[in-house]
């Protein structure tokens, strides 16, 4: 009776918790990475969790965020100069445009834009510098201890960092609000100026979201010194997983549909 107890328990443990093939994470060409069962609430594998590296447009989650707790998002926001005058990607909004401050996030978060990520920053703080820190409080009120951001789009700069371990702390803490969660899954987005009735279009560059049916979010970024960036999310039968990566030189959707293989199906 005490050996069919104990095989049982055994049994329920392996079921209960997910397993990844750490000798292939390992072959993984990714600068740092960390990977979170997140039903368990456990941490599967990590490389490099605490190496501060360049976040590229990873960044846009805290001003997502920040805008979704902070602003009102019915609010019509004018588009000004100053908001134009950023790096590709860009929605290409022109001076005077009045754009409705969710469709600015939903832009942000989609496609990337970053002339909607500067319009975020300058209605929600007032101005650029202000909203910088606004991110910088909520990233450490939320424990982010090795992040310090010096703009709302992920431009590269030395000053302008995160680690895989604090991204994924603002991860777990963007993915309680609703709001968020809606707009990090969807893949596209049509939208119009208020006053002119101009037409946007809005496409996700995350090829998981289009390609496997589990994936839930959440954010992709890129620029040549930081590489290529993902926080990809996908949810299955109860079962949840978080992956963060930074610096990917190999296929960062490979890599991500395969770990989720492995965790949603152990």
């Amino acid at each position: 009776m005490i050996k069919k107890l104990v095989a049982l328990c055994l049994t329920c443990s392996v079921s209960l918790f997910a397993e990844i093939n750490k000798a292939e994470m390992g072959k993984l060409e990714v600068e740092a990475i960390i990977v979170k069962d997140l039903s368990a609430k456990k941490t599967l594998y990590s490389k490099e969790p605490l190496k501060e590296l360049k976040p590229a447009s990873l960044t846009k989650v805290m001003t997502a965020l920040l805008a979704i707790e902070h602003g009102h998002l019915n609010q019509t926001v004018t588009i000004t100069r100053e908001m134009t005058k950023v790096e590709p990607t860009i929605a290409g909004y022109k001076r005077g445009d009045q754009i409705i401050l969710e469709d600015l996030v939903k832009a942000a978060m989609i496609q990337s834009n970053n002339d909607a990520a500067m319009a975020i920053a300058i209605a929600v703080g007032g101005d650029k510098e202000h909203f910088v820190e606004m991110m910088n409080a909520k990233a450490k009120r939320i424990g982010m201890v090795h992040t310090h951001f010096t703009n709302p789009c992920g431009y590269d700069d030395k000053e302008h960092y995160s680690t895989p371990k604090d991204l994924l702390r603002m991860s777990e803490y963007a993915i309680k609000n609703s709001k968020f969660n809606a707009i990090s899954k969807l893949n596209e987005y049509t939208y119009y100026s208020q006053n002119a009735h101009k037409k946007f279009y809005a496409y996700t560059h995350n090829r998981l979201l289009n390609r496997y049916e589990y994936a839930v979010g959440i954010k992709t970024g890129y620029t040549a010194k930081a590489g290529a960036c993902l926080i990809a999310r996908a949810k299955k039968d109860g079962k949840d997983c978080i992956i963060v990566m930074m610096h990917a030189k190999g296929d960062r959707w490979k890599a991500a549909k395969n770990i989720f293989e492995q965790v949603l199906n152990s």
